[in-house]
């Protein structure tokens, strides 16, 4: 079985990661970074393509008449045509949960920065500020503490139920809202997605990108929230209009932003957010500690063997 990595680059640092897993499922060529314009010529006769973002469209299906299996390193899939691969024959599977911690974790760390105002306490020393003050201390700019603070999250899966964990940790008040009202379990508070924007302190959104969901934070959307919320969202960039977030910042509509996605990445010069107002910007790093890529690939292996014996698992479209 003939096997084609499209984008290793995306997914390792200095290749920290091994294929080797991958590699004893079948011939296994690995390319680091694939043009979207070239992605059916180096798939080529592959049976089965691993990728992270690279776009697999209703042409590649057409130019590779042997793929017949698609592997995401990734939960999300919106890279792949859905129904172009249901119409193919063609099985997609994806990785669900394994970031749950680190995302997570990144989620509480932008929080923080903004509540403890770390960056600009760490310029302020690394400036010398702290060497020209009388007392031993220096805390002119505020800070906060998260205990009895509304955090909402939006989007309740592995992700946003870990958030919610952390935020009991910080003994927060947890609001949810989420299309599996099932899942939420006292003391999280299930609530509408305008009483979630209205009552929070922290929205923060961990939920996947959709016809329904995109764009769901826009300027009709952030004008519920409170002056001093804090916006994160650690899940996709489509999910957010971001020349709306950047206006409401500029204009203290609300108090700040921590962001690690964006619509268009890599980050574009024009990107409305790249200057706004008390935004911090990572570069869609939250899912990139090495134990948590570990996990993907091992996954990732995992599989495409099943799927090889018949009995795939982690299948996202109706194949």
């Amino acid at each position: 079985m003939k096997i084609v990595v499209l984008d290793y680059e995306t997914i390792t640092r200095d290749g920290d990661v091994s294929l080797e897993e991958i590699a004893s499922v079948g011939d296994l060529t690995v390319f680091g970074f694939t043009p979207d314009d070239v992605v059916a010529g180096k798939i080529g006769d592959a049976d089965a393509v691993l990728c992270n973002k690279t776009p697999i469209t209703e042409d590649v299906f057409q130019k590779c008449p042997k793929l017949k299996y698609v592997g995401l390193f990734a939960t999300g899939y919106n890279n792949v045509d859905i129904e172009a691969a249901d119409r193919h024959g063609i099985t997609v599977c994806n990785v669900p949960a394994y970031s749950a911690n680190s995302v997570a974790q990144h989620t509480f760390a932008l929080i923080l920065n903004h509540f403890n105002k770390i960056r600009e306490y760490a310029d302020l020393v690394e400036n010398g500020g702290w060497i020209r003050d009388k007392v031993f201390h220096r805390f002119y700019i505020p800070t906060y503490e998260l205990t009895d603070m509304t955090i909402g999250i939006i989007g309740y899966g592995d992700i946003g139920r870990r958030v919610a964990e952390l935020s009991a940790a910080f003994g927060m008040n947890v609001l949810a809202y989420t299309r599996s009202p099932e899942k939420v379990k006292p003391p999280v508070n299930l609530v509408s997605f305008f009483e979630l924007l209205k009552n929070s302190d922290i929205v923060t959104v961990h939920c996947p990108l959709t016809n329904t969901t995109k764009e769901m934070i826009n300027k009709n959307t952030i004008a519920l929230m409170k002056k001093s919320a804090y916006f994160v969202n650690t899940a996709r960039g489509g999910i957010v209009n971001e020349q709306d977030l950047a206006d409401a910042l500029n204009h203290d509509v609300i108090a700040g932003a921590g962001i690690d996605v964006l619509t268009l990445e890599p980050m574009r010069e024009d990107c409305p957010l790249k200057n706004a107002k008390n935004c911090t910007i990572t570069p869609h790093i939250a899912w990139a500690p090495k134990q948590t890529r570990e996990n993907l690939f091992s996954v990732v292996a995992d599989n495409l063997f099943k799927w090889t014996t018949g009995q795939p698992q982690n299948v996202v479209n109706k194949i």
